[in-house]
């Protein structure tokens, strides 16, 4: 049988309530509490003292009565039973054996008032209670030492009590500040993961349309003179409309929940190795001449830097095909033991007048995003012998590592 825990104590109910209740309710039963137990002297006597006058009672009410207002007042509070305690006991009338309303002033301040109030309270009744004993006729030293004992008990206390709270607020505070940071990177990563989403999809969709609006458009010129080719245009339609369809697949896969179970799995993004069936499919459906050429040693690629390599690719040459006019493009993979620069190039009209870096276009942007994420660069704009020209920079793993610490 497990141990129960103090939470499961019959005062674990009593406690819990005990914190939501009011203050002033909270203060009011302490103050009953200690006028009560004030009284009690004057209600139950001890043979041989003299007993309780009124005037005592209503001195002694006077270290009770304030408390109500002990933590909205502290300080006030303390001076009020300050002056009230020692009243009682120089009337003779007589005091009680305890400085209730005293231990619980003391307690109150070294929890809740400012530093300079402590000390001189605490240093007040010190004091006052060594001075006050000293009046009291045949007062023996180990009076002195309980009463003094119990007022730094009950100061001690208190401080206890205040160091705890704020700990307590310092945790709470610290937890709410990481609760914020994981709130802001988790609205951070969503908002990357949407731009992600949204780049591959613009540049698969507009991809494949841009290559089925060139075969569209070529089908009805040739479907009378030329049907074979008018066919192989139609063909390179539904090619490009299947192959649309598949990445998209494997885009919105990842957005379903039925991905976690056991399965079939999503295919891979495409990477470099993809590329050389890229570059032939736009040939074939684009009427495109389309050469890829490759240099140096080819080195290993983190797996989000091969797929932004193929989606940057496969985004210049679309807009090679809707925009340039081109006859002809090259690919260049011009690989570096930090990385490796891609270099689309094409013989078309070029960027537009005044478009000196070819900034407009979401697809031109979506261009650099890629490449910043990956920790590259991208450069656009017109070839050194005309036409339009991309130059990505991506870094190799080992490098991107040594980049991110």
């Amino acid at each position: 049988m497990s141990a129960r825990s103090p939470l499961s104590s019959p005062l674990a109910p009593v406690l819990a309530r005990l914190r939501t209740a009011s203050p002033y309710a909270v203060d009011a039963a302490v103050a009953a509490l200690v006028l009560f137990a004030v009284s009690l002297q004057w209600l139950f006597p001890d043979e041989g003292d003299d007993p309780l006058s009124w005037r005592g009672w209503l001195l002694g009410a006077g270290t009770a009565v304030p408390l109500v207002w002990r933590r909205a007042a502290p300080f006030a509070t303390a001076c009020a039973v300050s002056v009230a305690t020692p009243a009682q006991a120089v009337h003779h009338a007589p005091p009680p054996d305890l400085m209730y309303g005293g231990f619980v002033v003391l307690y109150t301040l070294a929890a809740l008032a400012r530093p300079w109030q402590r000390r001189v309270m605490l240093a007040g009744w010190l004091v006052g209670v060594a001075a006050t004993i000293s009046h009291k006729e045949d007062a023996e030293p180990f009076e002195y030492a309980f009463q003094l004992l119990s007022i730094v008990c009950a100061y001690a206390l208190g401080s206890l009590t205040r160091t705890q709270r704020a700990y307590t607020a310092e945790l709470e505070d610290r937890a709410r500040h990481l609760e914020r940071e994981r709130a802001a990177d988790t609205a951070r990563a969503t908002a990357q993961e949407r731009a992600r989403i949204a780049r591959d999809m613009h540049d698969i969709l507009a991809h494949a349309v841009s290559l089925m609006v060139v075969q569209a458009e070529a089908g009805p010129v040739v479907v009378r003179s030329d049907p074979a080719r008018a066919e192989a245009a139609f063909d390179a339609i539904a090619t490009a409309g299947r192959d649309a369809m598949t990445q998209l697949r494997r885009i919105l896969g990842v957005l379903k929940e039925e991905e976690r179970e056991p399965g079939p799995r999503r295919l891979p993004q495409p990477g470099l190795t993809a590329l050389p069936g890229l570059v032939r499919r736009v040939g074939e459906s684009a009427g495109l001449r389309v050469e890829l050429r490759t240099t140096g040693e080819p080195g290993a690629l983190p797996p989000d830097t091969e797929v932004a390599a193929y989606r940057i690719v496969q985004e210049a040459l679309t807009n090679t095909v809707k925009h340039a006019y081109a006859s002809c493009a090259v690919v260049g993979l011009d690989w570096a033991e930090e990385g490796v620069t891609l270099t689309v190039t094409d013989d078309g009209r070029g960027p537009a007048p005044g478009d000196g870096t070819g900034g407009g276009g979401h697809g031109l942007i979506g261009i650099r995003e890629r490449a910043a994420a990956c920790g590259g660069e991208a450069v656009t704009g017109g070839g050194p012998d005309g036409g339009f020209r991309v130059v990505v920079r991506l870094p190799a793993a080992a490098v991107r590592r040594t980049a991110l610490g």
